[in-house]
């Protein structure tokens, strides 16, 4: 089977049947033309074996010198794409017979301090504050909800009316994986505030079932999010590059620090595995810092 055409498959069988996120597809699209751009034309699935993918990873790691983190990505794809032919009977699956075995780099993840946490909360508009900058009180929402919950952007985008309880204490979330869960919003002022959006675009003319709509009455995308949060930070003053999946990161990072048992921390990010969850209990430079000021080792000597 040509190249080409089995990877048109794999990608539809990827968003129809697997339900995998658009995120994905995208970066799976990726993946799979840079692979293919480093295979000879004409190559047919058959074509490609054990003795390929080892050249393949020298040019990476060699030639391009991609990090450790871009290549494992790009094998991870190829693995899922190269089982799936397997599956259909075009040639053997070439990683049958060997492994990749590059080291995993565990990276801690990036979060926002206390400090910056509250001074961006602080300046959110929305709950009797004037609209400030680029940031209406309807994204200023969507913010404070990803900082409670640990909403990834994608699934805060797809979120619908019909999925915020009436009194606005959860959402049920289509997660990554065809994987839904329930996240629960315990702050009152943020329930006060899903349940007024929600009866405010009910009372509308827009036809969206969406919750989060942008000016015209559509969903809001992602990008969208992304970029008007990046620009509203650098309004309050915050020096960093501020991401939504950064405010993911510091939604658990918080509760973690707070006592908050892992496993709960696992159901509401919706990761498949604990171990996905336990690069939060790295213990912050904050929490260290404010532990050892308060234990005082030469102090408490006199």
């Amino acid at each position: 089977m040509r190249f080409g055409s089995a990877v048109e498959e794999f990608l539809h069988f990827c968003a129809v049947e697997r339900q995998l996120s658009e995120h994905t597809i995208l970066a799976y699209t990726a993946d799979l033309a840079d692979f293919r751009r480093f295979l000879p034309p004409r190559v047919k699935v058959e074509d490609v074996h054990e003795d390929v993918l080892k050249a393949y990873l020298e040019h990476l790691t060699g030639t391009r010198r991609l990090t450790v983190a871009t290549v494992r990505r790009r094998f991870a794809c190829l693995r899922a794409f190269f089982r799936r032919q397997g599956e259909l009977g075009h040639g053997s699956d070439p990683f049958s017979k060997w492994r990749l075995r590059l080291p995993r780099r565990k990276r801690l993840p990036r979060t926002l301090s206390r400090p910056e946490t509250s001074s961006l909360l602080s300046s959110l508009p929305g709950r009797g504050r004037r609209r400030h900058g680029s940031l209406d009180a309807n994204l200023a929402t969507a913010v404070r909800l990803m900082i409670a919950t640990g909403l990834r952007v994608g699934e805060l985008c797809k979120l619908r009316l019909e999925d915020v309880a009436v009194d606005g204490s959860s959402l049920r979330i289509q997660g990554k994986g065809a994987r839904d869960r329930v996240a629960y919003v315990v702050d009152h002022d943020l329930r006060t505030e899903l349940k007024s959006l929600v009866q405010a675009r009910r009372g509308g003319a827009a036809a969206s079932p969406a919750l989060f709509v942008n000016r015209h009455g559509a969903p809001l995308k992602p990008q969208s999010i992304r970029s008007r949060l990046r620009r509203y930070a650098v309004e309050v003053g915050l020096s960093r590059r501020v991401t939504p999946h950064m405010l993911r990161h510091t939604a658990a990072t918080l509760l973690i620090e707070t006592g908050v048992d892992i496993r709960f921390v696992q159901r509401l990010l919706g990761h498949s595995s604990i171990a996905t969850t336990e690069i939060y209990t790295h213990v912050s430079d904050e929490a260290l810092r404010t532990t050892l000021t308060k234990a005082d080792i030469l102090g408490s000597f006199g």
